[in-house]
């Protein structure tokens, strides 16, 4: 909460830092000249040129380079004089230091170098010497370590924003990859429960004047394909409130039911092979594809009559196919159900191919599985 108030209100900082600095080269400064030189301590005018080096500190985030050489001079000519020694030297410092966090250690020291060398070749015209003191030998050790340190917290910095930004991403994959799921899930059921439902009125509807009782089976399989649809739905939309994995999880188990849905819209459905234990994964996904498939014949086959669905299980892989005998089946084109089969197989390692026949239409899905030790 404090730090995003202070992104919201960054003159806070500034102004905080500005003034702490202040009282500090202020005070010790002033404490300085009363040790130093009793007789002479600081003069106001000394106090007030201390104040406006400082107080370039409030534009020093947005100006760091500028601000950096202005500050530079105005210390050195300030050390030049014969006000008493402090440590306004700080200044400069904090100016090279965010200077280098900015633009980089080359910029940072190419600006710092320039500046020693130029107050350099100030002193030796002053003073008519090229003499290097201990003080001067400082002041360079002093720059090297200010940009030393600001490069490091500049890396770090960076690789922390990395490492956020890669956090970010992951879960915004992860997020996306979530909505897919959801969404798959919400398809096959919405998508297979209303192609029965649709084939159950149609019927209801042709037939309701000449047998009431053929359509009061329609009815009947339509109240228990809406009620299993809206049981399945109700489950997968909790994982959207809820944010836990309790979404339905289908399996070869309930093959039956799949096959009752079919076999009450007027298909004749026979089934070859078993599919065996399977792992979860791979089980929610047969199932998931095996019912897209018959909602497939349903929706759009024509005058299809006669469902093949085989089973093949086979050393490390489980292959299903789905095939039909409906007439005039052209080349499949890729819709959410096509689709939603290719991304599940895909997501485990396998593939989902469909196609027309001389037949009618086969979905043939290979599924790889990973045999228990």
């Amino acid at each position: 909460m404090r730090q995003w108030w202070l992104e919201r209100n960054p003159w806070f900082g500034r102004v905080f830092r500005t003034v702490v600095v202040l009282a500090f080269v202020l005070g010790a400064t002033g404490a300085a000249g009363r040790w130093q030189h009793p007789g002479q301590p600081l003069s106001p005018g000394g106090a007030l040129w201390l104040a406006a080096t400082v107080l370039t500190l409030l534009v020093v985030d947005r100006y760091p380079l500028p601000i950096f050489v202005l500050t530079a001079a105005s210390v050195f000519a300030y050390y030049s004089s014969a006000e008493p020694g402090g440590p306004v030297i700080v200044v400069p410092t904090i100016a090279l230091f965010l200077l280098t966090r900015r633009k980089g250690p080359v910029v940072a020291g190419t600006v710092g170098g320039t500046v020693l060398a130029a107050a350099y070749g100030v002193h030796a015209i002053v003073w008519q010497t090229f003499a290097i003191s201990v003080s001067a030998g400082f002041v360079v050790l002093w720059t090297a370590a200010v940009i030393g340190i600001a490069t490091a917290v500049r890396y770090q910095l960076a690789a922390i924003a990395a490492r956020r930004g890669q956090a970010d991403e992951h879960r915004h994959r992860m997020a996306e990859q979530e909505r897919l799921r959801i969404a798959r899930e919400v398809h096959d059921v919405v998508a297979h429960s209303l192609a029965m439902i649709n084939v159950q009125a149609g019927v209801a509807a042709h037939v309701a004047d000449r047998r009431p009782e053929q359509a009061k089976e329609a009815l009947l399989n339509i109240k228990a394909a809406s009620a299993s649809a809206l049981g399945d739905l109700r489950a997968t939309l909790a994982v959207l409130r809820s944010g836990e994995n309790r979404a339905p999880a289908p399996s070869l188990a309930q093959i039956g039911e799949l096959l009752d849905h079919a076999r009450a819209a007027g298909l004749a459905v026979t089934v070859h092979g078993e599919a065996g234990e399977l792992p979860a994964p791979v089980d929610g996904a047969a199932y998931r594809i095996l019912q897209e498939s018959l909602t497939n014949v349903v929706r759009h086959a024509d005058g299809a009559r006669q469902v093949e669905v085989r089973l093949d299980r086979r050393p490390g892989k489980l292959a299903l196919t789905v095939r039909d005998d409906g007439h005039g089946a052209g080349r499949p084109v890729p819709g959410h159900g096509l689709r939603g089969m290719a991304e599940r197989a895909a997501a485990l390692g396998g593939t989902v191919e469909a196609e027309a026949t001389e037949r009618g239409f086969e979905v043939r899905a290979e599924l790889p599985v990973e045999e228990q030790t």
